[in-house]
């Protein structure tokens, strides 16, 4: 319908209800723990964009809820401006902290940007789904990284995961700069986090994360610190290794985490290593946040 009245995001939401909020948490807890969910260990702090992906399923929402709840964070998550105007059910989903997303109006991301600004400085979450939709996508949305750019804050990289049955914020990501390089990695992480119908989810599952020890996070740092090709003996005094084996390094390229250069130098073959995309998705679930 056109000229209709523009929704307000709510200031007050469920989460700025004591009893409603204590008495929702006390539900999920027993809910998760009944039906063998869990939540990440720990939440960031401050305020940022979250995004959630793979988004599959109305579902989702709720999982994220939950950790937000037991987490004691306040969130606002985007939906289409459409549910937010059925009678009953509308006015609900803004009381649980809806930001309706109209594509095809004017102003309204500025407006969206305008309302986080104003709430910056609070523990809030605004979530995101790149996706846009529940059903098959070949690419992202990236308003979210737009918002967060100019806003001056992180993007948590929040899940829920159908196959471990872990929701929460896995990752506080700082963005470079680089949109394409930091979507990149951002996506490769996703392509870890299997959610409810697999098959709809973009970008495509690849499985688990690979096993990967706390000496081989280490060298995976180390790397994301030089970011670029670097020698052995670079990649020990960086990860302050006494001994870094060339058999420790071709583990890692056996998992698909580094990839190796050789080029001749002086006679003689020498090797470089530098992390992969898939290496870089990997250890944005492997560390909380990457201030190097």
């Amino acid at each position: 319908m056109k000229n209709q009245k523009p929704l307000i995001i709510r200031d007050k939401t469920i989460f700025d209800g004591i009893f409603v909020k204590y008495f929702l948490k006390t539900i999920y807890v027993i809910w998760f723990k009944l039906a063998g969910w869990k939540t990440v260990n720990s939440a960031p702090r401050s305020a940022g964009v979250a995004i959630a992906a793979p988004h599959t399923s109305n579902w989702d929402i709720v999982y994220a809820l939950g950790a937000a709840i037991m987490f004691d964070v306040k969130i606002y998550f985007s939906i289409k401006e459409s549910w937010c105007r059925v009678p009953v059910i509308g006015p609900i989903i803004m009381w649980l902290g809806a930001i309706p997303i109209d594509r095809s109006a004017k102003g309204q991301v500025q407006l969206i940007k305008q309302f986080v600004d104003q709430h910056k400085n609070s523990r809030v979450f605004f979530l995101f789904t790149p996706e846009g939709t529940r059903g098959h996508v070949k690419s992202w949305k990236t308003g979210f990284y737009h918002i967060a750019q100019d806003c001056g804050i992180p993007i948590f990289l929040a899940k829920v995961d159908y196959r471990t049955k872990v929701s929460g914020v896995f990752h506080s990501f700082q963005l470079t700069g680089d949109k394409n390089a930091d979507i990149e990695a951002i996506q490769e992480s996703y392509k870890r986090v299997c959610g409810k119908k697999p098959q709809l989810q973009y970008p495509p599952y690849k499985g688990p994360l690979p096993e990967i020890s706390d000496r081989e996070i280490k060298i995976m740092r180390a790397l994301y610190s030089i970011k670029g090709l670097a020698t052995q003996a670079e990649i020990s005094a960086k990860s302050r290794f006494d001994e870094l084996t060339e058999e420790m390094l071709d583990f890692l390229v056996d998992k698909g985490v580094l990839e190796r250069e050789t080029h001749t130098e002086s006679g003689r073959s020498v090797n470089s290593y530098r992390l992969t995309v898939a290496g870089n998705g990997c250890l944005l679930h492997l560390t909380p946040t990457l201030n190097l």
